[in-house]
Formats: structure tokens, C-alpha cells, sequence
């Protein structure tokens, strides 16, 4: 299994204080804060069952209700528990592929402020190439770099501790869940204060818009490089209409060409994450005044005038100090929940809220009615998959279709990185019939096909295959495309789930080597 985060090495602390000569690595420290989180949340997303059959769940459902009711005195009549297991099921069938849906709409934002903070770097004359290759986590669990405290953060399944993890990760306040060790970063108690430091140093009169003026290539908006949604994040209501995860004004790329511009583009990636900042609201009591004469002849005068009254919103984040979570009667009852200016998108703290106090309130709900204390409703909806699996726990077969789907991850990193080196045509290229096309029905296709995979573990225990995620070691010898067209065959030999037509897709792909060949080109910013 893979090592754990005890054996991380110690590291030097750099200053607190975002400044010129450490700028560059600030940027780079970003970076690789989206990057880490994304191999976690498409881990869990691979662990829902998004599609359960209604009927099976009803059914199945009933039957562990009735053997809650096994030597009671006084059981639960049949009847009552089908009409709380129809209740039960009908609300899965919507609720997994809602929760499912939000995760992968926050992957997509993560994927965003990935190369938001990149276009910074490689706008800004101190900053240089971003490095995407190789920067997804080795070791699991694994850490947000210079986060005070520490805290572990696993790939793992669906589960109430998980989402709890995804809350301190993006929690708009700070905790205090332990004592932090140094690291080799920039500290910070939040994502959105580390940002800030970053801002402050923008703003500041040691570097100026010329500083934004590279001339190195962008992933830049208008060219259809980012949607805000994909089939992932489209789920289906109670009334069987389909939503959008993500809204269409919560953020987009952004090319970066002046301080201005980099600002801009920081507050995207602080406030779809914690939500966005909420200004005082300042409303008006409108009584007229009123007289009125009792009974006994007394004048009783109700006498209110225009009032101005300040009304701030408090920001709450439904953390204690301690990073426990406190559930709201309703997520989305603050402005600061939503990261849009329609409040139409949650920000991504307030989807795992609501993912989170959903599965919370419902095991409370049913730990009632059935008179027990261990129900846990992601048994319904949440496949059973390791934590931290490494390819190399798998048996050979399923190794050779895990090996595969992590090269095709790395690659779209390597491809990823190949747009900040040229522009262009080959740009476009690159990102349109690799990253945007090809790679992502690839990854996705892999992925949900080895969740139907099965084996047995070191315990004697049947356990669900799924993609691990690991950074797939490239040989120098040959193109990674190379490579990946002799593991799909390898793969090919493995059983069904690898066919030709993952080979057609992989041969698509465009060719980027692992050292890029391209030639970095002067291009426009705006």
C-alpha cells in the first residue's frame, strides 16, 4: 500500500510574506494546490453509483428495514417499512446522481483555477513556465502544500469522513484540527488567505503591469478551451428536469496582461471555492405612522419612521474553530454560499455542505425511525472501493488496465503543460483534439469501466477496481503517445474492458513528446 504522510520528508519555511524574490515559487505553490485536489475528488466521484435501479433499491432496502425489526417487541408493520423504502429508494435514484454531479462540477473548476493560476505564472516576467508534469501526489494520503495544520487527505470512497476532509480544504475560515508541521511553501490557515498574499503582493508598488508582459503563450478564453459543464455535471431534479451544476457567470479563463487582469483572476479561483464575498446590504423599514383611540379614550400613537439599517452578513462557513461541521437548516441560505452574482452556483465548500449534511440528515432520519445507530445511506449509492490503492495491489490484469489509465491521466498533464510552450494552431490543436476531446472520453470511459472490475485483496476480501490516479512514469525513450499505444494493447489482451476503439481514440491523440520540442512563441494576451 502506499506510505503515509509520516514519512514525508521535513522541509525548510520559506517567508510568509509573498514578495519578488519568491513570487515565481508562490505561483508554482498554487498550482500545485488545484493539482492535488484533483486526482482526490475524481477518485470519489468514481466511487458513486450514479444510475441505481429503483426497484433493486426499494427491494433491497425493505429487507434491511425488516431486519431491524428482528425480536422487537413491538416491530414495524411491513407496510409501513415499504412505504419509507419506496420513500428511500425514489430519493437515492435523484440524490446519487445530484451528489455525483456536484464533484464533477467541481473537478471541472478545479481544472479551471489549474490554468488560471498557470496564465498568471506564465504572464508574469518573474514567474516562468508552469510545471504540470509529475505534481499529482506519490505519497498517500497526501497534504495541501504549506496548509497550517496539516491534515491527510486520502482517495477515497464516498463516505461522511471524506467529505469532511473536502470541507477543510475548502473552508473559507480557519481551523485548528492539530499542529502543523513546516513544510517547504508559503503557510497559510486557507486556500483563499494563501491567494491573498499573493493579491497583496499584486497590488503592492514592487511590480507593476509590465511585469504581466511576457509574451508567453496563455490558455486563453473565447477559444472554447473551458465549458463550464459536460455530460458529468448534468443531473436530473425530483421532477425529472435536468440542471446544470455549474452556472454560466461563475467564472471563465481569463488571459492575464496586467495587474488588473491577475487580481481578476485570483477572486475566480477564491470565490467559486469558498463563495463569493458579500457586500453590506443596506434596507429600509417603511411603517406609517398610525393613532389610535381605545376605549377608554387614551390616544395610543405607533409612531415609525424610515429607518436605515446596515445589515452585514456574516460569512459563515459552518466550521468550528475546531473544523467540526455545524449543518444549516438549508445550504444556500447566504449570500457567501454562492461563488456567482445570480446565486444560481454553490461554491464548491457549500456543495460538499450540502452532499454532507444530506447524507448526514438522512442517516440521523432513518437511525430514528428504525430505532438504531449505525445506519449509513451511502451503502446504497457508494461502491466499495480501497482507500489509497496503489496499481501495483491490483491482480497482473487489472494492472495493465489501471497502468494505461494513469499514463492517459499524465499525459493530460504533459499535453496540458505543451500549451503554455507554443501558441496558435498547434495550441488549439493540442487542447481541442487531446485535452478537450479525445482525453476526456478517454480518462472518463476507463474510469467508469474499472469500477466494474472486481478482486479479491490481501484480507480475502472482494473489493471494486477503480483508477488510482498515479503520476505514470514516462520512459525518455520514446513519445508518451508511443507509450500509451503499446500499454491500450497490453491492455487490450487484459479482457473486454479495453477495446479497438480506445485504440482508434489513443491514436488520435496529438504527439507531444515528455521534454516538448515546441518552441515557445511570442502570442497575445487579449
Amino acid at each position: 500500500m502506499s506510505t503515509t504522510a509520516s514519512t514525508q520528508p521535513k522541509k525548510v519555511v520559506l517567508p510568509l510574506e509573498v514578495n519578488r524574490g519568491n513570487l515565481s515559487a508562490a505561483l508554482q505553490q498554487a498550482i500545485e494546490i488545484e493539482i492535488a485536489t484533483i486526482p482526490v475528488y475524481l477518485y470519489t466521484y468514481y466511487s458513486i453509483n450514479r444510475t441505481p435501479s429503483q426497484t433493486a433499491l426499494q427491494t433491497q432496502i425493505f429487507k434491511d428495514f425488516k431486519a431491524t425489526q428482528a425480536g422487537k417487541e413491538h416491530p414495524t408493520s411491513d407496510q409501513v417499512l415499504q412505504e419509507k423504502a419506496k420513500e428511500l429508494a425514489l430519493k437515492t435514484v435523484v440524490f446519487s446522481n445530484k451528489s455525483a454531479a456536484l464533484i464533477m462540477s467541481v473537478v471541472v473548476e478545479e481544472m479551471l483555477h489549474m490554468a488560471l493560476s498557470s496564465n498568471i505564472k506564465s504572464a508574469c516576467k518573474l514567474g516562468g513556465l508552469p510545471i504540470l508534469v509529475d505534481k499529482t501526489p506519490n505519497i498517500w494520503p497526501a497534504y495541501l502544500p504549506g496548509h497550517v495544520p496539516e491534515f491527510d487527505i486520502n482517495r477515497s470512497k464516498l463516505t461522511l469522513d471524506l467529505l469532511h476532509t473536502f470541507l477543510l480544504i475548502e473552508s473559507p475560515n480557519p481551523f485548528n484540527n492539530g499542529n502543523g508541521e513546516e513544510g517547504n511553501a508559503i503557510e497559510y490557515t486557507t486556500i483563499g488567505e494563501f491567494y491573498g498574499q499573493i493579491i497583496d503582493f499584486i497590488k503592492s508598488k514592487d511590480i507593476s503591469d509590465e511585469d504581466f508582459q511576457s509574451g508567453r503563450p496563455q490558455l486563453l478564453p473565447k477559444k472554447g478551451y473551458y465549458g463550464q459543464n459536460n455530460i458529468d455535471t448534468i443531473y436530473y431534479d425530483e421532477n425529472h428536469k435536468p440542471q446544470f451544476a455549474n452556472a454560466d457567470d461563475s467564472g471563465v479563463l481569463v488571459g492575464i496582461c496586467d495587474k488588473a487582469s491577475a487580481i481578476h483572476a485570483i477572486e475566480e479561483i477564491v470565490e467559486q471555492g469558498e463563495g463569493k464575498p458579500v457586500e453590506e446590504d443596506v434596507f429600509k423599514i417603511n411603517v406609517e405612522i398610525e393613532e389610535k383611540i381605545t376605549a377608554s379614550g387614551i390616544v395610543e400613537v405607533s409612531a415609525e419612521v424610515d429607518v436605515d439599517i446596515e445589515k452585514e452578513e456574516i460569512r459563515g462557513d459552518h466550521l468550528t474553530p475546531k473544523g467540526e461541521v455545524k449543518c444549516p437548516m438549508h445550504v444556500g441560505e447566504n449570500k457567501a454560499d454562492f461563488d456567482d452574482g445570480e446565486r444560481k452556483e454553490l461554491s464548491h465548500f457549500d456543495k460538499f455542505l450540502e452532499v454532507y449534511c444530506t447524507i448526514k440528515k438522512t442517516n440521523e432520519e432513518f437511525n430514528k425511525f428504525l430505532e438504531i445507530d449505525n445506519f449509513d445511506y451511502t451503502k446504497y449509492f457508494v461502491k466499495d472501493i480501497a482507500t489509497n490503492p496503489a496499481t501495483s495491489d491490483y491482480p497482473e490484469a487489472i494492472q495493465k488496465i489501471s497502468n494505461l489509465t494513469n499514463a492517459i491521466y499524465s499525459y493530460l498533464f504533459v499535453m496540458t503543460e505543451a500549451c503554455y510552450k507554443t501558441a496558435g494552431h498547434k495550441q488549439y490543436e493540442i487542447f481541442m483534439f487531446g485535452i478537450h476531446k479525445s482525453m476526456i472520453w478517454l480518462l472518463d470511459n476507463l474510469c467508469a469501466k474499472m469500477t466494474g472490475l472486481t478482486y479479491i485483496d490481501p484480507s480475502n476480501e472482494v473489493k471494486t477496481a477503480t483508477a488510482t490516479f498515479e503520476n505514470y512514469a514516462f520512459s525518455k525513450a520514446s513519445s508518451p503517445k508511443s507509450q500509451i499505444i503499446a500499454l491500450c494493447k497490453e491492455a487490450m489482451k487484459a479482457g473486454k474492458v479495453v477495446t479497438n476503439t480506445h485504440l482508434q481514440r489513443i491514436e488520435d491523440l496529438p504527439d507531444v513528446a515528455l521534454e516538448s520540442y515546441l518552441v515557445e512563441k511570442d502570442a497575445p494576451l487579449i
